[in-house]
């Protein structure tokens, strides 16, 4: 989906296609023709963005063969769809039984990760419409925070900027695409601060990509997070629409367990809570935070790593964190201008969300999807954009 800017610049919306398990080329084509389309036929729009993940695999085999390329590319057209993004963060298996810390692995210190974003890169830029301005890449904050040594930062630095020489050349002969590391909490990249401190004044076509959820577990303003990120050189190459979970009381025993019906066992959910004195204490994962051998002070909010459907957050006792979003989202997008031409919408915790709350075919996931990404267009439309 497109928006136009009041400045005039073409904002494209998509959702992010990690939700659905697929690790071969058939089953990505299958999503296309089935959620794909699906979602687009529910919002009624004429043309729907699909922000695509590609297992490194996949991406290797694509990258290799063009013509593999075409026929997904044809794929998406036949179905109403375009693709101006990739999650390159997941490298494989993201929907194992148990992903964890796995999901960041390789890091940026070892060359697999260089490689599989190199292709996903080559692949884009066989993907794009031919008229749009140039393509986004997501990548994991370089790692994971331990094991972490000032070896490792120049190894994973130096991969960077074979990177960036890469997508100078990419731009030279094909179409321009950019990278952006992801900040997220527990990563050596963890805030906006880290990225300004570890990544400022990057080499060319590399940038940040700001996942909202992240931004909001670690209690950051957006406005002061945007502004660290200008100073710093770093381009908003694309922002990801989520919202995360927050506990007003964590205290209170019908909180308490209303929380504990999203820990689960496939994905990581770092938990946070900050002081009166704005310091911020974390736990890596929910049930460590409620119960572990340390478990969170309960005297203030947390916020919870957990992507919950925008339209339909959690319910009291808890919230969800779309209030921060939409301000994040008016940052971004508000009169002083469009600071990214990139919004992802991005929950890919549906199949884990507690059983209440999940959809129980894939009917139910295509219309809740659709759902979200028309709370985002309309977010969005209440900013002065125009659906094009």
């Amino acid at each position: 989906m497109r928006l136009r800017h009041p400045d005039g610049t073409v904002v494209h919306l998509a959702y992010c296609t990690n939700v659905h398990p697929a690790e071969d080329l058939d089953g990505v084509l299958r999503q296309v023709r089935v959620h794909g389309g699906g979602v687009r036929e529910a919002l009624g729009a004429d043309r729907l963005g699909l922000g695509l993940w590609l297992p490194a695999p996949l991406a290797r085999e694509l990258a290799a063969d063009p013509g593999l390329t075409d026929r997904l590319r044809a794929e998406l057209a036949s179905a109403g769809l375009e693709t101006v993004t990739l999650n390159a963060f997941p490298y494989t298996g993201f929907h194992a039984p148990v992903v964890k810390h796995a999901v960041y692995r390789p890091d940026w210190t070892d060359r697999a990760r260089l490689d599989y974003t190199v292709d996903c890169a080559r692949v884009l830029a066989r993907l794009l419409p031919d008229d749009a301005v140039r393509g986004s890449v997501s990548t994991l904050p370089l790692a994971w925070r331990a094991p972490w040594d000032p070896g490792r930062l120049a190894t994973a630095r130096a991969h960077l900027d074979e990177l960036s020489a890469a997508l100078e050349d990419l731009a030279r002969r094909e179409r321009p695409v950019r990278v952006g590391l992801e900040p997220e909490p527990g990563c050596v990249v963890e805030s906006t601060r880290d990225a300004a401190r570890l990544l400022a004044d990057p080499p060319p076509h590399l940038g940040v990509c700001l996942d909202t959820c992240h931004l909001a577990t670690a209690f950051e303003e957006p406005g002061a997070a945007l502004d660290r990120l200008s100073a710093a050189g770093l381009p908003v190459v694309k922002a990801q629409a989520s919202a995360a979970v927050e506990v007003p009381d964590p205290a209170a025993p019908a909180a308490r367990q209303a929380l504990a019906a999203f820990t689960e066992d496939r994905f990581l959910h770092q938990t946070r809570v900050r002081g009166e004195d704005g310091a911020r204490e974390g736990r890596d994962d929910l049930h460590e935070a409620l119960g572990g051998a340390d478990p969170l002070p309960g005297d203030a909010p947390w916020r919870t790593h957990f992507h919950v459907p925008l339209h339909a957050p959690a319910a009291a006792p808890l919230r969800g964190t779309t209030d921060h979003l939409t301000d994040t989202l008016r940052r971004l997008l508000g009169p002083g201008g469009a600071r990214t031409d990139h919004v992802e919408v991005e929950t890919y915790t549906w199949s884990v969300l507690p059983e209440a709350s999940r959809p129980t075919d894939g009917k139910g996931l295509t219309e809740g999807i659709a759902a979200e990404v028309a709370w985002a267009r309309d977010r969005m439309t209440d900013l002065g954009l125009t659906v094009l």
